[in-house]
């Protein structure tokens, strides 16, 4: 069941911090139901963490409604990057080389897509993303040599950390590698993402309540 109350509660928060984030309701585990119920009461972006559930619930939604945005919030696999761009609009894990070359085989395709650089900057071994200190050759790498659009920084913090140090850090990257956008702020750190001026928030468990 999606949350509208809560929902536009944090849009009113966003508008009193004046913030210009806009919020990601990650759909990920939930049913189409919900989805449905937070399109009819106005929401229009979605994150959905794997291609096939996001097929299932948004390939004929997203024909039947052009207002909806649709973002691949987890990992991809190299055999679904053409599947995946014909889907989603916002790409937030970008971070291998492999999955890289993948999307520029697909140039044509690009022109209106966007992409994050996952950077990992609790450097956790069991999560995704590139370096801190290996950012600017791997940016350099997917604007020069792949000629893929990158538009922005993305991460998320160590769980037990604080995650004002984590997304003042991608901040600095972002300003250092002339970057303007940010993919910041979860359920539980959302309040604090806003300080660092994100593009986007994503928002889940808070919207749609605990992952079935």
């Amino acid at each position: 069941m999606f949350n509208i109350k809560k929902y536009n509660e944090i849009k009113d928060f966003l508008k009193k911090t004046s913030s210009s984030a806009k919020i990601v309701a990650i759909s990920k585990n939930h049913p189409l139901k919900s989805v449905l119920e937070a399109v009819n009461s106005g929401v229009y972006i979605f994150g959905e963490n794997r291609v096939q559930e996001a097929q299932e619930k948004f390939q004929k939604l997203k024909q039947d409604n052009k207002k909806i945005e649709l973002h691949l919030t987890g990992p991809l696999q190299s055999n679904k990057v053409k599947t995946a761009i014909q889907l989603f609009d916002v790409f937030h894990t970008l971070d291998r080389e492999k999955i890289a070359r993948e999307f520029s085989k697909h140039s044509e395709l690009l022109v209106s897509k966007k992409f994050f650089l996952q950077v990992n900057t609790g450097k956790e071994k069991t999560k995704s993303g590139i370096f801190p200190e290996d950012t600017k050759d791997f940016l350099f790498f997917l604007r020069q040599e792949m000629k893929l659009p990158i538009t922005g920084l993305m991460c998320i913090p160590p769980i037990d950390d604080d995650p004002t140090y984590h997304f003042k850090q991608l901040k600095l990257l972002a300003n250092d590698n002339k970057i303007n956008e940010l993919s910041i702020g979860m359920s539980d750190d959302y309040e604090q993402a806003i300080q660092f001026n994100p593009t986007y928030i994503r928002l889940g468990t808070i919207l749609f309540g605990k992952r079935l």
